[in-house]
């Protein structure tokens, strides 16, 4: 009898600003290169094929700011467009499924089950991961900061600030509350030593909070 062929893996291109992120969540897939590849994570790289799943990582991206995930799912060149995000509240996630959407997913699934996921999604079924209490972000994931200890949330927030977010713009472009917004900040201060918002910011210039490439206007055929 023939043997069946082994199922094409999935084509995936991870969205993000910030090559460190980027990298940590591509390396999630290490295990399971038989099922997902990465397409895409340089934003110079050209890019023809044509992309199963778009995995919009929201790490200090404007995840609120729903016409940037509209541009994505209008995009002909992808299947299915997955939010991937710490933030879960309700009306992010309304909005993202109104605007096309095919999943909003935790960023506290491990692999395996980011993995199991994906591949629901590009079956066609829209996968939502359940609002719960706050948990630690899966094994594998990185971001700026961490090797001096800055937590994801601490990190995310002064990405933002390093992009010049006022504290309120934080809180909302995060769903913190501003004084969570600023116990982050106080505790991102003692780690690195500062005592101003100004030096917070140079430090995070110099140690890679700044967005490294403009990722998403890229892949939409901008800049």
């Amino acid at each position: 009898m023939p043997v069946d062929a082994p199922p094409t893996p999935l084509l995936v291109t991870l969205v993000d600003d910030y090559d460190v992120v980027l990298k940590g969540l591509a390396h999630m897939f290490d295990a399971y290169r038989d099922r997902i590849v990465v397409a895409e994570i340089d934003a110079n790289a050209a890019l023809d094929d044509s992309i199963d799943i778009v995995l919009y990582d929201s790490f200090a991206q404007p995840e609120s700011d729903q016409l940037e995930i509209a541009a994505l799912v209008a995009n002909p060149r992808a299947r299915h467009v997955v939010v991937y995000t710490w933030n879960l509240q309700q009306e992010l996630v309304d909005a993202a499924l109104a605007e096309g959407v095919h999943g909003y997913l935790s960023k506290t699934l491990g692999a395996a089950d980011l993995v199991d996921a994906l591949e629901r999604i590009a079956a066609g079924e829209v996968v939502v991961s359940r609002a719960g209490r706050r948990a630690p972000s899966a094994d594998g994931l990185d971001w700026p900061g961490k090797g001096v200890g800055i937590t994801d949330r601490e990190s995310e927030v002064l990405a933002l600030i390093t992009q010049g977010k006022s504290n309120a713009e934080v809180a909302q472009l995060t769903y913190l509350s501003p004084n969570t917004v600023k116990s982050h900040i106080r505790s991102v201060y003692r780690k690195i030593g500062s005592d101003s918002r100004t030096q917070a910011v140079l430090w995070g210039v110099a140690n890679g909070f700044s967005p490294d490439h403009h990722r998403i206007d890229h892949w939409l055929g901008g800049p």
